[in-house]
């Protein structure tokens, strides 16, 4: 038998057809897509896009100028809010440097509580009033406590402070001096001081008595604006007066740029002259050796609690634009203090307690 042989497959027929004229398929050259229009009626020249296709072109473009614009200069504060969220709790080294790309402190301020190691229910009191202060959004600058006593001489304090240290971690306990605020306890604790943040020093330190309670919102708004050197702020005495020029700031509170706490670690004049009357014997040391030339009355905003028989002119009622107001010596002063200043806002009704009006 003779196979047949199969015919040829027809041609490709061609799937761009356009029509022009007789409706005869046009040249290839021709071949108009769909959406685009030509330019002019000879059919030369570039297509020219329709309104959909412009739309096409332009929405990444539209899209990659807001990336560029909006999203990329908040990357790091974006990877700051996850790291802050899901990262490492605060404190962390990963956290903090985020944290510190978005929003870096002001200044560094050092508070240094001067107290005696067996007050242990006034630093608890202290330890929440200033807690929930530093725990706040409001500071604008780094602020530590510090609780500062002389040496331990008790076998009980030997064994409790300790163990504040484990939990707190807020107390620095000086070596070479006796517990009296009067007999050297605070040139021991400037020059202590400049010795033992010498690799990370603050902007200020300020030295402050254990019965005073210092706002310190108000206290960081009030040290921003003054100068990082030579510079010496607190409540002016005599209390009659406002002149910061004219003796030497009250001890309930002042405090120190960096540069005089170095100064006064080595300067022979605070070293001869440490025991006395303490904020006096501030006042004398930068008399003496020509400095604090930068000197602010932080007056009436750091004043005395007012009794029913006032003392002197240092003392005065509580104040919304109040910093610092002293001598708190028991629990109710310092109820009556936090209640004007309406310290327990934050307190959330709940099942587990009932506080009375």
């Amino acid at each position: 038998m003779r196979r047949s042989t199969p015919s040829p497959p027809p041609p490709p027929r061609n799937l761009l057809k356009s029509t022009q004229g007789n409706g005869k398929l046009g040249d290839h050259h021709h071949h108009q897509l769909p959406g685009m229009k030509r330019h002019g009626s000879g059919g030369g020249g570039l297509p020219r896009l329709s309104a959909s296709s412009k739309a096409l072109v332009l929405l990444p473009l539209l899209l990659l100028a807001f990336i560029f614009l909006f999203v990329y200069p908040k990357e790091f504060e974006l990877q700051a809010m996850m790291i802050s969220a899901c990262g490492p709790a605060a404190g962390s080294g990963a956290a903090s440097e985020a944290v510190a790309m978005v929003r870096r402190p002001d200044f560094r301020l050092l508070i240094g509580v001067l107290t005696r190691a067996d007050l242990y229910e006034r630093r608890h009191l202290l330890r929440m009033v200033y807690g929930l202060q530093l725990a706040s959004d409001d500071l604008t600058a780094h602020v530590d406590v510090r609780f500062v006593f002389c040496r331990l001489y008790k076998d009980d304090q030997r064994v409790l402070v300790p163990l504040e240290i484990l939990v707190h971690g807020d107390v620095i306990v000086l070596d070479g001096c006796e517990e009296n605020l009067n007999g050297g306890k605070t040139y021991t604790f400037l020059s202590a001081v400049a010795a033992l943040y010498a690799d990370e020093p603050y902007d200020y330190v300020m030295k402050a008595d254990d019965d005073i309670f210092l706002r310190l919102p108000q206290l960081v708004a009030s040290l921003g604006a003054m100068p990082r050197e030579d510079m010496y702020y607190g409540a002016t005495i005599p209390c009659n007066s406002m002149d910061p020029f004219r003796e030497y700031m009250a001890g309930m509170a002042y405090a120190l740029s960096w540069d005089l706490v170095e100064w006064i670690a080595t300067a022979e004049v605070a070293r001869n002259h440490s025991v006395g009357t303490e904020d006096m014997l501030t006042g004398l040391w930068l008399r003496l050796g020509g400095k604090g030339k930068n000197r602010f009355n932080a007056k009436p905003a750091i004043h005395d609690y007012l009794n029913p028989v006032p003392v002197d002119q240092c003392e005065h009622e509580f104040m919304p634009s109040t910093i610092g107001v002293h001598r708190l010596k028991s629990n109710p002063r310092w109820a009556e203090a936090l209640k004007y200043f309406n310290f327990t806002a934050g307190l959330q009704s709940s099942k587990f307690y009932k506080i009375d009006d």
